[in-house]
């Protein structure tokens, strides 16, 4: 019978320094985080369509959320930032992004938003759906805060219906101008401003139902909002199943129950 010749120390070593860079790669791998680009309107919605996805099987890879508007998020895309997802509050800058190669395709339209006139509660105003009463507020109010419309598609559109009821000549040098549409609606709950026009989905949010007061806008007075998503070229695999989900029965409920319309 032979007898086994003892593996030499320098290979037992050799195979134990391999098997460990082998563990570090693979946790290295599993801990790569994906960067999600969000448009500030969709934040309520997204935070829970979020929440959601991390339940599902394999849904656990670490996943870092950047807040801000569209015209932001898609110039910084543009210029290299590691966004992984771009889910804008329009169609034109993805669409702009997939022009100049920057995405892997031109993305879908995941949900059609809406905008909302808001006040602050205490402030003390009627707010009613009348055309005339909606006027006549909007130009007794000393400041109206609305998102920038350069960088904020619902900046744009509310620029938009302003001109449509015929007030924004009387109401143009009283404009706040935010940078997103989150704190246009943040100015109007902390009582900064009384009026602003944000996104449905943001005026709807819960946390603020005790300080502001809503309507929705007649959507026949701006253009659609096409809120459309695309991915980066040669996206991660956890960043296609986002996108995928986006678009899935589960995450339609959230955005609808949100306030936005389902393509």
């Amino acid at each position: 019978m032979k007898t086994l010749m003892p593996i030499p120390l320098r290979y037992r070593i050799s195979a134990c320094f391999f098997l460990l860079l082998g563990l570090l790669l693979s946790a290295q791998v599993h801990a790569q985080t994906i960067t999600v680009a969000v448009a500030s309107n969709l934040k309520p919605a997204f935070e829970e369509i979020h929440q959601q996805f991390k339940q599902l099987p394999g849904s656990h890879q670490a996943m870092r959320i950047v807040y801000g508007s569209s015209g932001n998020l898609a110039s910084q895309m543009k210029q290299g930032a590691p966004y992984d997802l771009f889910i804008s509050a329009d169609e034109s800058y993805p669409l702009r992004l997939a022009d100049e190669g920057v995405t892997r395709d031109r993305g879908v339209i995941y949900a059609y938003g809406h905008l909302a006139l808001m006040t602050n509660t205490a402030a003390g105003l009627s707010l009613s759906s009348d055309p005339e009463q909606i006027k006549r507020l909007l130009k007794n109010a000393k400041k109206i805060a609305i998102a920038n419309p350069e960088l904020a598609p619902y900046g744009k559109a509310s620029v938009q219906y302003l001109k449509a009821i015929k007030v924004w000549n009387e109401v143009k040098d009283r404009l706040v101008l935010t940078d997103n549409i989150s704190i246009a609606a943040v100015y109007v709950s902390t009582g900064a401003l009384k009026v602003g026009l944000t996104a449905l989905s943001i005026a709807k949010a819960p946390e603020l139902a005790a300080t502001t007061q809503y309507i929705a806008l007649p959507d026949d007075l701006y253009e659609p909002i096409r809120q459309r998503t695309v991915l980066k070229k040669n996206p991660p695999p956890a960043a296609i199943a986002l996108y995928d989900y986006l678009q899935s029965s589960a995450a339609k409920q959230i955005l609808v129950k949100n306030g936005y319309t389902i393509p």
